[in-house]
């Protein structure tokens, strides 16, 4: 085919236009990031076809805002920034193949929220956690059991949950100092959301080595996944899917394991505790939401935000606004408590009287 009998860019239906953008974004691209963009590239596709737009060439800045209105009546606007986000990327990638008008780009409107309006609360409250990782450790049934290790596991690290799901046996190491590799294994099913910029060490406590090492000798299926490797965290099946581990932590994290149910309901006849509706329990906690508070904890604790950041594999902006979510007081208690570790000493140097004192007159 010549040069002049290949097809202009700016005919290109939305549709194949959105699979080449993708196709460009996946060699530096998680799955879940290329499956989230597919979704909301997914939408718009939709919205162009359904108005008559079969061609990208035909977008202008009236068709983007047209879109911007119609999202912004039916989602809340922390999912419209998202969708918003997908789509200015998308139409830079549109000026650069040259198939838009340049700069077409500037006209879709990503909102400029609040940090409040961008971020969910909910999380697992340092007293409930501790609450409940007492009971485990102090519990003959349940010490060592799966939902036991999971906990202490995603506590302690404050890891992502495809971080959890992503360890083997071969990655924990029980002995005096004991700690954890996260390794990032994209060949065999396993990646970290940083990819290799995700691989870290993490040191654990003793306590929870402990329990590891239980859940290893007494609790743990003895299996293999499809690429023979050992997950540390196992179902009968191998290593279990995302959806697997969401399920162990809404049932790890309950409050009736430990105490009278906040909701008025009995453990023993409450279909909350049943696998498939574990999620319904108002108190039960996702992988995202232990994340959140053992970050805020580690903050509470005096940690720098720059040691909680290298631990958890995030960066420190983003930990101050998605995982921060200390009460005010907590907050100005911690930001009083971080200023005089680190300036009570120089404050000191400013006094006066030894100089004064030292002075040859």
């Amino acid at each position: 085919m010549s040069r002049r009998d290949r097809p202009d860019p700016s005919e290109l239906p939305a549709r194949e236009a959105a699979e080449r953008y993708l196709r460009r974004r996946r060699p530096d691209s998680t799955d879940k990031s290329i499956k989230g963009w597919r979704y909301r590239l997914k939408l718009f596709v939709e919205w162009c076809e359904s108005v008559g737009i079969t061609e990208v060439g035909q977008l202008r800045g009236y068709d983007i805002d047209e879109y911007y209105e119609l999202r912004s009546s039916e989602i809340a606007p922390a999912t419209l920034e998202g969708e918003m986000h997908t789509l200015r990327k998308f139409v830079e990638f549109l000026e650069n193949i040259e198939a838009v008008d340049e700069d077409l780009h500037e006209k879709v409107r990503v909102p400029n929220l609040d940090p409040e309006d961008r971020t969910n609360d909910t999380k697992l409250a340092t007293d409930d956690a501790l609450a409940l990782l007492e009971y485990y450790r102090n519990s003959e049934k349940d010490y060592g059991t799966r939902a036991h290790a999971y906990l202490e596991l995603a506590w302690t690290t404050g890891a992502r949950q495809g971080g959890l799901r992503a360890l083997d046996i071969r990655d924990v190491y029980l002995d005096d100092d004991p700690w954890i590799h996260f390794l990032h294994r994209p060949e065999s099913g396993t990646p970290l959301k940083n990819k290799r910029a995700g691989q870290r060490p993490v040191v654990i406590p003793r306590e929870t080595a402990e329990v590891l090492q239980t859940y290893i000798d007494d609790y743990r299926y003895d299996v293999h996944d499809e690429s023979g490797r050992q997950p540390l965290l196992a179902s009968a099946a191998g290593r279990p899917t995302t959806n697997t581990i969401r399920v162990w932590s809404y049932m790890a994290t309950q409050p009736c394991l430990h105490t009278v149910c906040p909701h008025g309901k009995e453990r023993p006849t409450c279909g909350w505790v049943e696998r498939n509706h574990a999620s319904k329990c108002p108190s039960s906690r996702s992988p995202h939401q232990i994340r959140t508070g053992a970050i805020t904890h580690m903050l509470n604790l005096g940690w720098p935000p720059e040691d909680v950041a290298e631990r958890v594999n995030a960066a420190v902006k983003t930990i101050e606004q998605h995982y921060d979510h200390a009460d005010p007081r907590e907050r100005q208690r911690r930001l009083r408590d971080r200023m005089e570790k680190r300036r009570r000493p120089l404050v000191e140097d400013l006094n006066p009287t030894d100089e004064i004192e030292e002075r040859d007159y």
